[in-house]
Order: structure tokens, then C-alpha cells, then sequence
């Protein structure tokens, strides 16, 4: 239940349009709901500012089936992330207004209209078109919790050239998410560069000494532009996550 919805409940309590036992009724599910294969977790959004979101990866497609209708019926914005093609078609079946991305591989149902939430823009930069998937899922996630996003594609630093062209995005930018495999240097050249928070994705992509992204973690930990957050592996929902936090503008 997102505050608005719970102020509204309140006010029409204050006002008498709606009794105590029909508001009960409406409470009844806050803060969570068990469905038995699942506790949905409906107090989220009043807590951290966003629904909770649904990783697809290891659920069964009746699982996430389930979990997707209840949330719907609350209605609430939904996503689904790490999802295969053949599981989003069934909610697709379900949910004919709901959209899947799969390079990302999320599925995403908005119920409610893009309300702008930031301070500003959200820049993801992607290193190399191969780190797009992780790349997708941060801007799904951005987009999906209310911020404006920007997307930069291909400018890493085998060509850097193709980065600094874009030097008025990365300066009107409120918070920067990159993206990168392989040595993972261009969190370290982004950093230098700006003045607002950078959040480093390490990606899975890379030859053998790349070890499935620990190479990029680590000199993205190592990094010598000071200032810049690292989260883990491929993880774009997590550093999108992040950005909605710094970004959020505070309510007065």
C-alpha cells in the first residue's frame, strides 16, 4: 500500500464515506499477505518508497503467476526480474498490458503513471553492447520506480573518445550507474570526471582471467577515484535500487 493510498483511506474515515469494518477489510492485508507459497510483503512501498519486486530466477512460472496476481489486485505497479521468455508469456497471457524486455529479461506491469520522484536524471553508461542485459535490467528498475533515466551504450574505454563526447549527459546527470566487464576500468574514469554519486556494476562478461566478473569487481573496489559505490556481480537491480534511494527527493 503506497502512503497516498493509505492518506486517502484516513481521510475518508475522518470524512465518514467509509466505516470501520470496511476499512479493516482494506487494512487487513498490511503489512503483509500469505498466499501460502509466498508472504507478500504489501508494507514495503511505506517503508523503502517502492513495491516489492519479484526475482524470477528459481520460482516456477505458477509461482510467479500467483505472487504477480495478488500484487496486481492491490493495485500496485509490478516487476519481475531474471525471468525467461517462456514464464513472462504466461503473465503476458495473464496481464495483456504488462511488457517483457528480453534483453533485460524483466517483466513489468505499470498500473499507476510515471511520476517523477528524482532530483534529476538517472545515467546508466554501458561499457560494450555484450553488458546491455545488466545495462536493461538498471534502467527497467530506474524506470520502474519513478525516476528519469538516460541510457549511454558502447562507450568504454577502448574507445574513450566515444565517452567524452557525451561529457553534458554525465554533467546534468543526479546519479550515474556504470556498467562494465572485461578490467572494469571505466567506473574509475567516470568518477574522475563528476562531481555526483557513481554506482559501478561489475558484468560476467570477459575471457578466462576475467573469472566471471571478480576481475572487474575487484578493480572496481580498488578503484582510485574515490567516491564510487560497488555492488555485486551482473547486479543492475541492486544498483538501480541505489540510485532511487540517492536520487528520491524527500517529501516536505
Amino acid at each position: 500500500m503506497q502512503k497516498d493510498r493509505l492518506k486517502s483511506l484516513l481521510q475518508e474515515i475522518q470524512s465518514g464515506e467509509i466505516d470501520i469494518d470496511n476499512a479493516l477489510q482494506k487494512l487487513h492485508d498490511l503489512p503483509f499477505e500469505d498466499i501460502g507459497e509466498a508472504m507478500i510483503d504489501h508494507h514495503r512501498a511505506l517503508r523503502q518508497g517502492v513495491p516489492e519486486v519479484i526475482l524470477g530466477e528459481a520460482k516456477t512460472a505458477e509461482q510467479i503467476a500467483n505472487i504477480v496476481q495478488h500484487m496486481t489486485e492491490h493495485g500496485d505497479n509490478v516487476l519481475v526480474t531474471r525471468i525467461s521468455s517462456e514464464k513472462a508469456e504466461i503473465l503476458l497471457n495473464n496481464h495483456s498490458q504488462g511488457e517483457y524486455n528480453s534483453l533485460a529479461q524483466t517483466f513489468s506491469l505499470q498500473q499507476k503513471p510515471f511520476e517523477d520522484l528524482g532530483r534529476g536524471k538517472v545515467l546508466i553508461i554501458c561499457a560494450g553492447t555484450s553488458d546491455l542485459p545488466v545495462a536493461k535490467e538498471a534502467a527497467v528498475t530506474a524506470r520502474m520506480f519513478n525516476n528519469q533515466v538516460e541510457e549511454l551504450v558502447d562507450v568504454g574505454v577502448a574507445g574513450i573518445h566515444r565517452l567524452l563526447a557525451h561529457m553534458d549527459a554525465l554533467r546534468e546527470a543526479s546519479v550515474i550507474i556504470v556498467i562494465a566487464g572485461m578490467e572494469g576500468a571505466l567506473p574509475s574514469v567516470v568518477g574522475g570526471l563528476v562531481d555526483v554519486p557513481v554506482i559501478a556494476v561489475p558484468t560476467s562478461v570477459g575471457y578466462g582471467a576475467a573469472f566471471g566478473g571478480v576481475s572487474a569487481l575487484l578493480g572496481m573496489l580498488n578503484s582510485c577515484a574515490g567516491g564510487i559505490t560497488v555492488v555485486n556481480i551482473d547486479n543492475g537491480f541492486g544498483a538501480a535500487f541505489a540510485a532511487t534511494r540517492i536520487n528520491r527527493r524527500r517529501e516536505s
